[in-house]
């Protein structure tokens, strides 16, 4: 039987409980997964692409050990199809947060099934307690100083904290701004 290898594309500034979720629930439909690790200037991350990546890698590890599959995390740049042929997916994983996602996620699914027909794309539900967790509005919440410590993974929580000039709440466990 063929390898069956499945593509979870973002940029991961910083990567949420809400990608965990999609990751492990993603990791039980292939034999390996890759979460790709956008290069993505333009949005403006807040962590560099090496530090989102060890962040994902370290984040992911408890996942393929407890499903048993193989996840790789791979840094890209350029057309998420071309990328997805050099590591030979056949599925791209996509999670859906709300409805809002659905257009932006169905205009994309056309365009990579006209790029490349072989390709399926495969939508995951944010389960219900991570619908509405977004990297934008962890970044937001954590520049001002909100408590963002229920959206984010420990090692992921102490290394915003720490990027965004709040260290000393990440080294004492304090989250909250206060």
């Amino acid at each position: 039987m063929r390898e069956r290898v499945g593509l979870y594309p973002g940029t991961f500034d910083p990567v949420t409980n809400g990608h965990l979720d999609i990751i492990g629930r993603g990791a039980r439909l292939c034999s390996r997964l890759v979460v790709g690790v956008a290069i993505n200037i333009g949005k403006g991350p807040l962590f560099p692409l090496e530090e989102r990546v060890e962040l994902v890698r370290a984040e992911t590890e408890t996942i393929a050990a407890r499903t048993g599959t193989a996840i790789e995390v791979i840094p890209f740049e350029g057309l998420l199809i071309e990328f997805a042929r050099q590591i030979g997916a056949r599925m791209i994983i996509r999670g859906l947060r709300a409805v809002s996602d659905f257009d932006y996620e169905f205009q994309m699914t056309g365009m990579n099934r006209r790029l490349d027909p072989e390709i399926e794309t495969v939508f995951l539900m944010a389960s219900e307690t991570n619908q509405f967790i977004s990297s934008r509005f962890v970044k937001e919440i954590a520049h001002l100083g909100g408590d963002i410590s229920s959206f984010v993974p420990r090692r992921t929580l102490e290394r915003t904290l720490a990027r965004v000039g709040r260290a000393a709440e990440a080294s004492s466990g304090r989250a909250d701004g206060g």
